[in-house]
């Protein structure tokens, strides 16, 4: 996205368009509305943006960004035309999903026929008149589309959890970083004033010094529409392309119960609830604890209950862990605290409860503005609309990569450890190593299925 002080002329922007649907094979719709007819800016003006996986998440996106009038959605990808097999409990939908009903929701909110679809999300990275993507695919794909957008020069909002291991995120981070591009983490925890509030009081000893802070993840909802009974091999459904689905992920017979919401049960394609909420909960532990580029130094009282013999899904259902910063901080996690979901910061002098839509702060006398000279955090009050800004003005989002990398690298760790039933695992956060464990060590990384590589 160039600056409005650069930006290119009108008949260069048609002239770009042209081009870009020779190349593509796809036809080019020019409304009325691209070129400024009904009050959005004009063309040059605007941010095009592509979407990457068109499941529950990045359709629930997608529709944000189109009530973004500096935005155009011009194109969609996903590896499924069309289903209505995906997890309604969980994304709270009806109808299907796939690339070809976001290319119809797309085309029905502006009014014209102009959307492009593609199977493949490479052909959208070689498009040129797309200058930003948002990638919401499962876990196992998303270093392998980021690094490619990120060389390509597109500006990139993620869905979390970042990475599948801790290798693939610090890849990822570096590259975004040698780029220049702008990169948004989809923890949208960070643009929620509960959130932002309770990290404040905490930076500003409000709380006084903190005894421990405990950290309740949401229950996950596997098995969910009845997919846990369709874990048999079964034909490959029309429109489906599964073996791109896989893509860098072990080889695998098609059973429904693999897809749709319920991959993240798989330990080859997510991480399971330590990396699912645990992406936006620790995370918010991080920030309140200014270790946004830091981390933990020792995980321990690490204990799983895990899903019975023979079952698909081989992510923990049930844990808990701790971990320990160098100044003593101790944080207790487990899939379901006294309280429910949230973050619990208990300091001295009082406590603040956070979750979402929800700030409690006891006691009551505590709860006071803050004070010139206090510290103040980034202030975003809409995460999506944040990142367009961030792409307009060349500045840091509120969910930068390093950000999350450092928080999702937590989860990864604890799942390590509740792997491999250690007692404790030792953490060098300036170094990102695992110290004296070569096993635990060698599973900060993972390789992947040819021919897919990061390099």
């Amino acid at each position: 996205m160039t600056p409005a002080s650069q930006a290119p002329s009108r008949r260069r922007f048609l002239q770009q368009c042209a081009s870009a649907a020779a190349v593509t094979g796809f036809p080019t719709y020019i409304p009325a509305s691209a070129l400024g007819k009904d009050g959005r800016p004009a063309p040059s003006n605007r941010t095009t943006l592509a979407l990457i996986g068109c499941g529950g998440r990045g359709t629930d996106v997608l529709k944000n960004f189109l009530q973004d009038e500096r935005v155009q959605v011009i194109t969609v990808c996903d590896v499924e035309r069309e289903s209505d097999r995906y997890n309604k409990g969980i994304i709270k939908k009806a109808g299907s999903l796939g690339r070809e009903p976001a290319r119809r929701l797309v085309d029905e909110t502006y009014g014209t026929k102009g959307c492009g679809v593609h199977e493949d999300f490479r052909e959208v990275l070689a498009r040129a008149d797309v200058d930003a993507v948002q990638i919401a695919t499962p876990d196992h794909w998303h270093a392998l589309q980021a690094v490619a957008a990120a060389r390509a020069g597109k500006h990139i909002y993620c869905e979390k959890p970042l990475s599948l291991t801790v290798a693939q995120g610090r890849f990822m981070s570096d590259v975004v970083r040698r780029s220049g591009v702008i990169w948004q983490t989809g923890s949208q925890q960070r643009s929620d004033i509960h959130f932002r509030m309770a990290c404040e009081y905490v930076r500003n000893g409000r709380i006084g010094r903190l005894k421990q802070i405990r950290v309740g993840l949401a229950s996950d909802n596997r098995d969910n529409n009845g997919h846990a009974a369709k874990t048999a091999p079964a034909p490959v459904p029309e429109g489906l392309n599964y073996d791109l689905w896989l893509g860098p992920a072990p080889e695998a017979p098609f059973c429904p119960a693999r897809l749709h919401s319920n991959w993240r049960w798989f330990y080859d394609y997510s991480g399971g609830n330590v990396t699912d909420f645990g992406a936006h909960h620790l995370d918010i532990v991080q920030w309140a604890l200014d270790q946004n580029e830091g981390g933990p130094v020792e995980f321990f009282d690490l204990e799983a209950e895990w899903p019975a013999p023979g079952s698909l899904y081989n992510t923990c259902p049930h844990f808990s862990f701790a971990y320990r910063y160098a100044d003593g901080t101790t944080v207790r996690v487990k899939d379901r605290q006294d309280f429910g979901a949230g973050i619990a910061f208990e300091g001295e002098l009082g406590s603040i409860l956070c979750s979402r839509g929800m700030l409690k702060i006891q006691p009551d006398a505590l709860r006071k503005p803050l004070a010139e000279g206090d510290v103040r955090l980034y202030e975003s009050k809409d995460h999506f609309r944040n990142f367009i800004d961030a792409v307009r003005d060349g500045v840091q989002p509120a969910a930068p990569i390093e950000y999350a990398h450092r928080s999702i690298t937590i989860a990864h760790l604890a799942n390590i450890g509740l792997r491999l039933g250690r007692r404790k695992v030792r953490w060098n956060p300036a170094t990102e190593q695992i110290l004296d464990d070569a096993e635990a060590s060698a599973m900060l990384s993972r390789p992947m299925r040819g021919p897919w590589q990061l390099a």
